[in-house]
C-alpha cells in the first residue's frame, strides 16, 4: 500500500459536540475497524494510489454557516474533504449531555428516510441535475426538484415503463473472497458459458456467476431464462420462468424478508442447478434485490465463487465479517447498491439459524409450492 508522507495529519478529527469521554472511545476501537477494513476484501489499495491528500471529514448541518463565507478553493487545502451531512437540528439553550458548545436535537430516521425529505429525488437524478439544483439556490430548489421528477416521469411513461404519479410532501468470480477481481467492465455469461462485456448499466452481473441484479423495470431486458421478482408490483407477461415474491422494506414489515427468503433460495437452487442465469430484481435494485442475491451468493457458492449447491455452506461457519466480505463482492458489480441494515440482519439471521443448512441440504430440484409461485399463462415453467 502506498506510504503515508510524514507531514500527513492522520490524527482523529471529530465536531466539536463529540465528548472526550466518546472521543477516547472512537480512539480505542480505531486499530479494531482498520483490521476489519482490510480484512473485509475492499479495495483498498486503488484508492490509496489515487489519494494525494489524507482523507478528512467535514461535518455539515442545518446550522452550518461556513458557507456564507468565502471558502478557499478545495486544491489550497491540506487534505481530502469527505463531506458528512446531518439532517438533525442544532439547537440551543437545552439540557446538554456533553460540555461542547453545541448539542442536537436528533430527529430519528432523517439522515437515511430519503423518502421523508429527498422530494422524490434519486441518487441518481440528483448527480445527472447536481449543478442545476446548487446553481438555482434555496429559493426555487424545490420547485426545480418538481420539475426534474416529472420529466423524469414522463420520459418514463413514454418508454412503457413503471411511472406512476408521485405525490409529494410539502417542503467464478474470484479467487478469495477478499481477492477482488481486476475486471475493468462487468462482465455477463451468455447461454454458452461464453463471457461477454456488460454494457448495459442498467443490469448488474455479479461477473460469470449466472447472477444478476436489477430495477424490476428493467429486468424483461436481460438476457435472462428465469427471474426472481422481488418488486411489489409483478411483471406482466413475463417471458420467462418467473417467480414473484414481494418483500416489503424492513421498516414497514420486519418479518417480510425473512418469510421469503426460504422460497427464494429455492427457487434460486432449482435453476442453477440447470445451468440457467438467475436476475434477482426489486423496486429499485439497490436493497432488497442486493440482500437476496448476497443470501444466493452465500449459501449456494463457495468462497472462490464456484456453484456447488450448498457443499460448501453445509460446513461453513458463517460470521459478521465473512457476510461483510461477501457483500462487497456484490457491491463491487452493483455499483449503486445500498442494502439496509435490517434486511442484511435478516439475511445474517437465516444463514446462521441452522435451519438454512438443513433445508439447503434437503431440498430436491422442485420448484418452490404452488404458493410461492406467480401463476403466468404464457409461460410454461418446466
Amino acid at each position: 500500500m502506498k506510504q503515508v508522507a510524514c507531514d500527513w495529519d492522520c490524527s482523529l478529527h471529530l465536531p466539536l459536540w463529540v465528548s472526550r469521554t466518546e472521543r477516547a472511545s472512537i480512539e480505542d476501537r480505531l486499530e479494531g475497524w482498520t483490521h476489519q477494513l482490510e480484512a473485509s476484501g475492499a479495495d483498498i489499495e486503488s484508492l490509496a494510489v489515487s489519494l494525494k491528500k489524507p482523507l478528512r471529514p467535514l461535518w455539515v448541518s442545518q446550522s452550518t454557516v461556513i458557507w456564507l463565507n468565502e471558502v478557499p478553493e478545495h486544491d489550497s487545502w491540506d487534505f481530502t474533504p469527505v463531506i458528512l451531512v446531518n439532517a438533525s437540528s442544532s439547537i440551543a439553550n437545552v439540557q446538554r449531555r456533553t460540555t461542547s458548545e453545541h448539542s442536537w436535537n436528533y430527529i430519528a430516521g432523517a439522515g437515511d428516510d430519503e423518502e421523508s425529505w429527498a422530494r422524490a429525488l434519486t441518487p441518481g437524478l440528483f448527480w445527472k441535475h447536481a449543478y442545476d439544483l446548487v446553481n438555482a439556490g434555496p429559493d426555487v430548489c424545490n420547485q426545480k426538484v418538481a420539475e426534474i421528477i416529472e420529466r423524469d416521469r414522463v420520459r418514463r411513461a413514454q418508454r412503457g415503463q413503471n411511472a406512476p404519479q408521485i405525490s409529494i410532501k410539502p417542503a467464478r468470480i474470484l479467487e478469495t473472497t477478499s481477492d477482488l477481481s481486476n475486471t475493468s467492465a462487468p462482465l455477463y455469461p451468455d447461454s454458452e458459458g461464453m463471457m461477454h462485456v456488460n454494457n448495459d448499466s442498467s443490469v448488474s452481473w455479479i461477473s460469470d456467476t449466472n447472477l444478476a441484479v436489477c430495477a424490476a423495470e428493467y429486468a424483461t431486458m436481460a438476457d435472462v431464462e428465469c427471474i426472481l421478482n422481488c418488486g411489489v408490483e409483478s411483471i406482466s407477461n413475463c417471458q420467462r420462468i418467473y417467480i414473484h415474491l414481494p418483500i416489503t422494506n424492513s421498516k414497514m414489515d420486519r418479518f417480510s424478508f425473512l418469510n421469503n427468503l426460504p422460497c427464494a433460495l429455492q427457487f434460486a437452487k432449482s435453476n442453477l442447478n440447470k445451468g440457467r442465469r438467475l436476475l434477482i430484481c426489486c423496486n429499485d435494485g439497490e436493497d432488497i434485490s442486493v440482500c437476496v442475491c448476497l443470501a444466493i451468493l452465500i449459501s449456494l457458492f463457495d468462497d472462490r465463487g464456484f456453484f456447488d449447491d450448498g457443499d460448501f455452506f453445509l460446513n461453513f461457519n458463517l460470521t459478521k465479517l465473512e457476510l461483510r466480505k461477501r457483500l462487497v463482492v456484490v457491491c463491487k458489480y452493483v455499483l449503486n447498491a445500498r442494502p439496509s441494515r435490517g434486511n442484511l440482519r435478516q439475511v445474517f439471521m437465516h444463514l446462521t439459524s441452522g435451519k438454512a443448512a438443513q433445508q439447503s441440504q434437503n431440498l430436491d430440484d422442485s420448484l418452490p409450492p404452488h404458493s410461492c409461485m406467480h401463476s403466468n399463462p404464457t409461460v410454461a415453467v418446466t
